[in-house]
């Protein structure tokens, strides 16, 4: 297991007063989203005939190695913006990795992003395992929870294994992981992953006929994959059902650097090696040449 050292750098934190508490925040945002149930019969149809399928019933198709489908070609693409899976999940792969509980994510964000390396994120008929993740602190220049508790920041004060999502530019879905207890302001940024099923609907929603690193490396893409929206922020990732967060074999080798994009922060923030990604995997995002082996008073420390 890799050892960090924790420092702890001080930026004052400014509620913003005009803004609710944090629960009844956290509350209205439940409110908002509705998860369909796994057990509720999805219908879907073709130009010949209406098919009833069970959402427990779909099967998933690996990446590695392809496999022959009876499906017809057309079934899958549909034209609506929901794309529903045609394909249903491997209880081999369930029974192996399982939903990790909510102790899991009690810790500083420094110490729970290495710890999702390895890890799967699951969604109907995908499932993807996290390969890069950068880590936003408390009292960190760089981190949202400097902002104070906002109707959109609500989540990232929330307790642990929580998602937080927001949209970057108006336009890319950021997925964060919520770390630390309630109060805290910390999460763990989802950058880059690798596809284990659902290729096919990984494509549909990226509108990229591809199997390269570019469909997943970035934190935009990783979102657009899952299929998910703000609305799907403070959800709970430890429940079954929606979104979920399962266990995963810890990688032999990582690697750190600095964060991207934080060109804002304080000097300090900016240059420290909070980014995190699996040796020797191509599914990492730009610029790959920041990255370098942990040294020893970051891991023996």
């Amino acid at each position: 297991m890799l050892h960090l050292k924790i420092t702890t750098l001080r930026f004052p934190l400014r509620p913003n007063p005009k803004f609710c508490s944090l629960s009844s925040l956290l509350k209205q945002m439940n409110k908002k989203r509705t998860i369909k149930q796994p057990n509720k019969a999805v219908k879907t149809t073709t130009p010949r005939k209406a098919i009833k399928k069970s959402a427990t019933s779909t099967t998933i198709t690996a990446v590695q190695p392809k496999s022959k489908s009876r499906a017809k070609p057309s079934s899958h693409f549909q034209r609506s913006d929901e794309i529903v899976p045609r394909i249903s999940i491997s209880s081999v792969f369930l029974d192996r990795y399982s939903i990790l509980s909510p102790d899991f994510y009690q810790l500083d964000a420094l110490e729970l992003a290495p710890r999702l390396l390895g890890k799967h994120l699951k969604k109907d008929d995908v499932i993807l395992q996290i390969t890069e993740v950068e880590a936003y602190r408390q009292n960190d220049s760089a981190c949202h929870g400097r902002f104070g508790i906002t109707a959109r920041t609500a989540p990232v004060f929330g307790p642990g294994g929580h998602a937080y999502i927001y949209l970057c530019y108006g336009l890319h879905t950021m997925l964060n992981v919520v770390a630390d207890k309630e109060g805290i302001g910390a999460a763990v940024l989802i950058r880059s992953c690798a596809p284990v099923t659902g290729l096919e609907t990984i494509q549909q929603r990226r509108g990229l006929k591809s199997e390269k690193p570019i469909l997943l490396t970035g934190p935009g893409k990783v979102g657009q994959a899952l299929g998910i929206s703000t609305e799907w922020s403070n959800h709970p990732l430890f429940t079954p059902g929606g979104l979920e967060l399962l266990d995963g074999a810890e990688p032999k080798k990582i690697v750190v650097g600095p964060r991207v994009g934080i060109e804002y922060a304080l000097p300090e923030h900016v240059n420290a090696p909070w980014r995190f990604a699996i040796a020797d995997s191509p599914w990492i995002s730009a610029p790959k040449n920041t990255l370098r082996p942990p040294q020893s008073s970051e891991s023996d420390e």
